[in-house]
């Protein structure tokens, strides 16, 4: 088996066939003892960890190490799966084997009233009082033919690849998947780094429509907003020019933003600045999040939240140079950790799949439009399960 990428100092990855990953992956299941199995983002490597028993452990200050699972609103409880009381497993592969069908039962049809009047609200909110933006968003259920979980991680696996695809299951608190473009942020020793994305239209190879300025708007908004919420924390801050991102069926405006954290603070300030971002809540955030709370009838739970690696260990050789043979024989220990937005994902529950999406509104969005924006993201897990 290659090299692993971010090997932990406890995390000793076992070389095993994908055959045998995934029968350990569904045993685990079966039992209903939590796990985690996930890719990131142009990666062949699939990791799974399996806690030893089903104990919900919870953190508030982010100093463990593990895989945390967070809610949008983190006065709820954060989900960590200690690297300590799980085992580890890997597999490199670029493609995986499905020899099974899967599918929806008869899909049920959606009502737009409901998200047309919450939109309005939204863009009135925004025209006569202090929002700047705000992101609405609604569920949509739709009923499974059958419930296989891990068949539906492999069809997220092979259909994108720019993306953090995940399964995370735990019995005391539900199944969710999905497979999300956006990076919260990364941290390697005291060097962040985090992701300005927003505007979203449909990708076509034939006529592909420019941005607008609505769109770029959303967009600088995300950047900015980030920019000044790490100038206390950070210093050297660097940020990309914009490009255009696929994700899916889908395209986003996205800018890279680099800084180096101070060394008076903490991995749980630098998430309570950035998380959630305007990309999925709105601006000014207290503000944006008071109204989603207030307006948008249900309970977010973990969508929009974060999922990924917390304060693992990571070794780099301190000197690439093969002519110093003795410097080659040290490494640089450094901690580690990366989140992502949990977007374009789904809840599992009574053999129904619980599909979230959402869009940005600002004063210039349109109800029908936002709408449509919302059935296009639907489209995107719909066409996994279909």
């Amino acid at each position: 088996m290659s090299a692993i990428d971010h090997i932990t100092a406890k995390e000793e990855i076992d070389s095993m066939t994908v055959d045998s990953f995934f029968e350990v992956l569904e045993n685990q299941y079966n039992k209903q003892l939590p796990f985690v199995v996930y890719s990131r983002p142009i990666n062949s490597i699939i990791k799974c960890w399996l806690q030893n028993d089903d104990q919900l452990h919870t953190t508030k200050d982010f100093l463990e190490s593990g895989f945390v699972f967070a809610p949008f609103d983190l006065n709820n409880e954060s989900i960590l799966l200690p690297e300590d009381q799980c085992e580890h497993f890997a597999v490199e592969i670029n493609h995986l084997e499905l020899d099974e069908n899967y599918g929806l039962s008869d899909t049920v049809n959606e009502s737009s009233l409901y998200h047309l009047d919450l939109v309005s609200k939204g863009i009135a909110t925004i025209k006569y009082g202090d929002l700047e933006k705000v992101v609405l968003s609604r569920k949509v259920e739709k009923p499974l033919q059958s419930n296989r979980p891990i068949t539906i991680f492999k069809r997220l696996f092979n259909t994108y690849k720019k993306a953090m695809v995940y399964c995370w299951y735990h019995p005391k608190i539900g199944l969710w998947l999905g497979a999300t473009p956006e990076l919260l942020f990364k941290v390697e020793g005291k060097r962040l780094t985090t992701i300005s994305l927003a505007g979203t239209k449909p990708y076509s190879e034939d006529n592909q429509l420019p941005w607008t300025d609505k769109e770029y708007k959303e967009q600088q908004i995300v950047t900015d907003y980030i920019k000044t919420q790490l100038a206390p924390y950070t210093s050297q801050i660097k940020i990309s020019e914009v490009e255009t991102v696929k994700a899916g069926h889908l395209l986003h405006l996205k800018t890279y933003i680099l800084s180096l954290i101070k060394d008076d603070h903490s991995l749980k300030s630098i998430i309570e600045t950035l998380h959630p971002t305007p990309a999925v809540c709105g601006f000014p955030k207290q503000k944006a999040k008071d109204f989603i709370l207030n307006h948008e009838g249900y309970h977010r739970e973990y969508y929009t939240g974060f999922l990924g690696e917390l304060n693992l260990k990571q070794f780099k050789t301190r000197n690439t140079n093969r002519r110093n043979v003795e410097n080659n024989a040290y490494s640089v220990v450094k901690m580690y950790s990366n989140f992502y937005v949990n977007l374009r994902c789904m809840q599992l529950k009574d053999d129904n799949a619980i599909i979230y999406v959402g869009g940005g509104i600002t004063k210039d969005s349109i109800p029908e439009k936002e709408w449509e924006e919302t059935v296009n993201k639907t489209k995107t897990i719909v066409n996994v399960l279909s």
